[in-house]
């Protein structure tokens, strides 16, 4: 976890609060989150992951850690009543839509979300991905200001095509199903040596 996001997220008072973590996986965040926190509940479509994570909480004893099967762009997060909500590499519209229907004024919503920079050597930005100006005029609509905002950039370069195509390996099957793997490849072949990971911190105050 960047100790940037986990700054913004425990410079909050979270032994008073009710946290919510949105696209939860195996519950990263909200097991990170669990000992410091009034109440957290982790929420994901994935059932195996949602098993996983419990079966973590109940391993370390958070008995105030709790994982449920949702979609996090489907349903209204009222029913969870959070004080505070958080994504990591996890987040749309829709889920900073949901944040800002529920959350009273002055609770946080604080997301990691991947930065339009991201593998920017492929030539195509992930769906997912913001830019700062994105970003905020989506917390504005759902009436949020925003407190904290910065990127975080780490940019590999390899002396080699070889090393480079070694550091992508894991990421080969997904990227030749959606065209990726072409383009980074034909960047390496004239002359690129890099990749970029570039996610964007974010924490908006609810007015």
């Amino acid at each position: 976890m960047s100790p940037a996001f986990w700054e913004l997220l425990t410079s909050e008072p979270l032994s008073e609060l009710a946290v919510l973590d949105v696209g939860t996986g195996t519950g990263r965040v909200a097991l990170a989150v669990g000992p410091l926190s009034r109440r957290v509940v982790g929420i994901d479509r994935d059932p195996v992951a949602i098993g996983e994570a419990a079966r973590r909480a109940a391993a370390a004893a958070l008995r105030d850690v709790e994982f449920v099967v949702a979609d996090a762009e489907a349903i209204e997060y009222s029913a969870f009543g959070p004080d505070l909500v958080t994504a990591h590499l996890c987040m749309s519209d829709a889920i900073v839509e949901r944040a800002g229907r529920t959350l009273a004024p002055g609770r946080v919503l604080a997301f990691v979300a991947f930065h339009t920079d991201q593998w920017r050597e492929t030539g195509r930005p992930s769906r997912f991905a913001y830019d700062e100006e994105r970003a905020r005029r989506v917390l504005a609509a759902a009436g949020f200001g925003v407190e904290h905002l910065e990127i975080e950039r780490e940019v590999q370069r390899f002396g080699s095509v070889e090393e480079a195509l070694a550091a992508a390996i894991g990421l080969q099957e997904r990227w030749q199903a959606d065209g990726r793997w072409f383009h980074y490849v034909r960047f390496l072949e004239e002359g690129g040596r890099t990749l970029t990971r570039s996610h964007l911190i974010v924490k908006g105050r609810k007015a």
